[in-house]
Parts: C-alpha cells; sequence; structure tokens
C-alpha cells in the first residue's frame, strides 16, 4: 500500500514508548572446537567412535524435540549466566535474547550443534550476545572488578568470546555425562560432598567416601554412619 492511499487520520505517527530491545541478532558470537575422533580416546569405557555417534545423536535429538532443547540450552546456559553474573552484567537480558534466538526459526531448538565430517568431531556454538566491561557495577563492585582482572581485563569483544567458550565447554561436559556415566552420578557426587561438608567431614574422610558409597544409598543418616566408622 503506498502512504497516498493513507487517510489522512492514519498517517498520524504516535509514539508509545522508547526502550532498547535485549534482542541483538546482529551482535552474533561464535565458538567451536573440533579434533580427529580417534584423539577423544576411549571414554568411560566406550570407543571413541561409540562416544562420538552417541553424542552427535545427543544433539540431534535436542535439535528436534523442544523438550530437550530446553534442558539442552539450560545446560549451555549455566556456564554463560555464571560469567556475566561474576562480570556485572544483565543476564536476565541475555537470557532473554538468547532463548529468542533458538526460537528464531519458528521452533525452540538447539543453540549448539555437531558435526562429525571426514572423521573430524565438531561442536559449536552460536549466540546473540550484547555485554560490556565498562559501566553498571563494572566500576563499582569488587567481586566484578576482581573476575574481570582474573580474565585480564577483556574488551567487551574479548568478554563474548569467553562467555560463549564457556557455555559450548558446559554444553560438552554435560552432554559427555549424559551419554556415558549419566549426568545422576555427579550430581550425587555432589550431593555427598554437601553432606560431608555439612557435617564437618575431614579431607580424608571426604577422599575415603567415593569408594565407600559406590553400591550405598546417600543421606544424612547413611553419611553420619561412615563419619562415625572412619
Amino acid at each position: 500500500m503506498t502512504q497516498s492511499k493513507f487517510k489522512e487520520s492514519e498517517k498520524r505517527i504516535e509514539i508509545i514508548m522508547s526502550i532498547l530491545s535485549n534482542y541483538t541478532p546482529e551482535c552474533i558470537v561464535e565458538s567451536s572446537v573440533e579434533c580427529k575422533i580417534d584423539d577423544l580416546g576411549d571414554i568411560d569405557g566406550i570407543t571413541s567412535k561409540e562416544f562420538a555417534l552417541k553424542f552427535k545423536n545427543a544433539f540431534d535429538i535436542a535439535n528436534i524435540d523442544i523438550s530437550r532443547a530446553v534442558t539442552h540450552n539450560k545446560g549451555i546456559m549455566n556456564g554463560i549466566d555464571a560469567v556475566l553474573i561474576s562480570t556485572g552484567n544483565d543476564f536476565r537480558a541475555v537470557e532473554a535474547g538468547i532463548h529468542a534466538f533458538a526460537s528464531s526459526k519458528g521452533m525452540y531448538k538447539s543453540l549448539s550443534e555437531c558435526t562429525i565430517i571426514d572423521n573430524i568431531f565438531k561442536i559449536k556454538l552460536k549466540i546473540p550476545l550484547s555485554i560490556g566491561t565498562i559501566g553498571g557495577i563494572t566500576d563499582i563492585h569488587p567481586m566484578v572488578k576482581l573476575s574481570l582482572k582474573l580474565l585480564d581485563n577483556p574488551t567487551s569483544d574479548k568478554l563474548m568470546n569467553i562467555i560463549c567458550s564457556v557455555g559450548l565447554a558446559q554444553n560438552f561436559a554435560a552432554v559427555k555425562s549424559l551419554v556415558t556415566s549419566g549426568i545422576q552420578k555427579g550430581h550425587m557426587k555432589m550431593h555427598l560432598i554437601n553432606l560431608l561438608i555439612k557435617q564437618n567431614a575431614t579431607k580424608d574422610q571426604i577422599d575415603k567416601s567415593e569408594e565407600y558409597f559406590k553400591d550405598k544409598d546417600i543421606n544424612s543418616q547413611s553419611v553420619k554412619d561412615f563419619l562415625d566408622l572412619n
């Protein structure tokens, strides 16, 4: 419809609100890593080839099944949010933009992808990311200052690369656990350590606990019984 076909009343411009958007699809950062399948080595009792195929299948499922995609992407955000919060950036704004990006093709999908081409195993993460290292609380919060110092006081571009790479590393670790020993094993180990610390276990007792609880239930009473014996 040309402008001449609009009524005069329809040509009136009314400003409803003025606000920046947290959706930044024009500001994309990508991180990837690749290696020969054989270089992966045997992992938790399965060959490198078996691992690579199971790993890729897990990624493929996250690309077509929204139930899996949500948890797959949540694992990525575990790493991303940690860096965002520690460097004084608005993790809620970034989360909103990234999840919108995951839905940008009409269906919520995995943010990362895995390919196996000519025996090369590759994983890649691509996300919209607009963050800063100056302003806000970055100049006044002591822990934010320390976090940025530990990262060698990166520019915003460098910090974007770091954040994306941490998300990809977190993604690899989570999916690796899922297709091998199972994520529950790691969660239970963390639960055990938390219970031991709560009951003032020594380092020696903590070291002995993993073998002891290999085939036993983990709860407050069983941990107390273990500590009484050790």
